[in-house]
């Protein structure tokens, strides 16, 4: 099923934008986990919309409930079910896009595919919504994955052309706005203004990186390391680029620049430099994995866009009202984070 994903930490989502509740069922976790439900509330809320300028007016409380996989607040061995009601839904701000479908958006190809009976309200199970439980299951494993000594960090690399140079070495998850250096937070948070002033949108990269990883997590071919995060980030609606390491800059380095030479520290083997992000063959070096992840801009904005009327089969044009983000890369940092650490806790449960 495609809402499903893992192999010994297996999720499924479930939901639609507009619909009664989004959630997901957990299969693996680990018993005894002690759940610290205000930790996950707060990594909940570093998703969760309308909350500043540059997110979708949109609001929701995001607090989970758990239908079952808890007893005495540990997780009992039994598959975990939560759910995030939706609290703020108007699926009837939606209705126009039945016949005229939206640019960017998976209004017409949800259409072919399930032929016509797909809930397109908000964009139904294609919707960033469908995040929110992503975030829930990550941050359940981030929990976990603390108590193995693994940690999960990511900022916001670039917002359109306003980059952040400084390196990320720590977790900006304190920080309303998740960037290293404060100053090109202030630009990108400019770009975002001047978008969203102009009936546009604006995309950007969040970086992430995993600290604390033993080497030798992963597997060749199909289960490697970058084809476990990949296949949670693509998960993500809006992505649209992932890259490990030196990623498509080691496509104009020579070898002997992109190879990380093997050192000894502190009695373990380790590489000079991390060109490969923490990952040979798939599997984990002991390195820090990172990788950054690509955002298109959001594909819902004010301006008039051309479409189709699917019932007359003609051209048509569309202008797009409502509750949307300028930018839905500041709100996309935990959900990376998320599927990072979903991804790493599998492996883990592999080995």
């Amino acid at each position: 099923m495609s809402s499903s994903c893992g192999e010994r930490l297996r999720l499924t989502i479930f939901g639609q934008s507009h619909g009664p509740a989004v959630g997901v069922t957990i299969e693996g976790l680990p018993p005894g986990l002690k759940v610290d439900r205000e930790a996950l509330t707060r990594f909940l809320a570093r998703r969760a919309p309308g909350q500043n300028e540059w997110s979708t007016a949109r609001r929701e409380a995001d607090l989970p409930e758990f239908l079952s996989g808890l007893a005495d607040g540990r997780t009992c061995g039994v598959p975990l079910t939560a759910v995030l009601r939706n609290d703020n839904a108007r699926p009837a701000d939606y209705a126009p896009f039945r016949d005229t479908p939206r640019p960017g958006h998976a209004d017409y190809t949800g259409r072919i595919k399930y032929r016509d009976c797909e809930d397109a309200a908000g964009g139904g199970h294609f919707s960033g919504r469908l995040t929110a439980p992503l975030c829930l299951a990550g941050g359940l494993a981030l929990q976990w994955l603390a108590g193995e000594g693994i940690t999960v960090i990511s900022r916001i690399r670039r917002i359109a052309e306003v980059e952040d140079p400084a390196p990320l070495r720590g977790s900006t998850a304190d920080k309303p706005f998740p960037v290293v250096s404060d100053e090109a937070g202030e630009r990108m948070k400019a770009r975002i203004a001047e978008a969203r002033a102009e009936g546009d949108s604006v995309g950007g990269i969040v970086e992430c990186a995993v600290l604390g990883l033993p080497a030798g997590l992963g597997d060749p071919m199909f289960d490697g390391m970058e084809n476990r995060i990949a296949r949670l980030v693509f998960g993500i609606p809006a992505v649209k680029g992932l890259e490990f390491g030196a990623g498509f800059a080691a496509a104009a380095m020579r070898g002997s620049e992109c190879n990380d030479p093997f050192v000894v520290k502190d009695g373990r083997v380790r590489t000079a430099t991390n060109h490969a992000g923490g990952i040979l063959g798939g599997i984990t070096t002991g390195m820090p994995l990172t990788f950054r992840v690509a955002f298109k801009p959001t594909p819902s904005i004010a301006k008039e866009q051309d479409t189709v009327s699917l019932s007359a089969m003609a051209p048509a044009k569309l202008k797009i009202t409502g509750r949307h983000d300028p930018c839905i890369v500041p709100r996309a940092v935990p959900c990376v984070e998320a599927a990072a650490a979903l991804a790493v806790a599998d492996a883990l449960l592999c080995r």
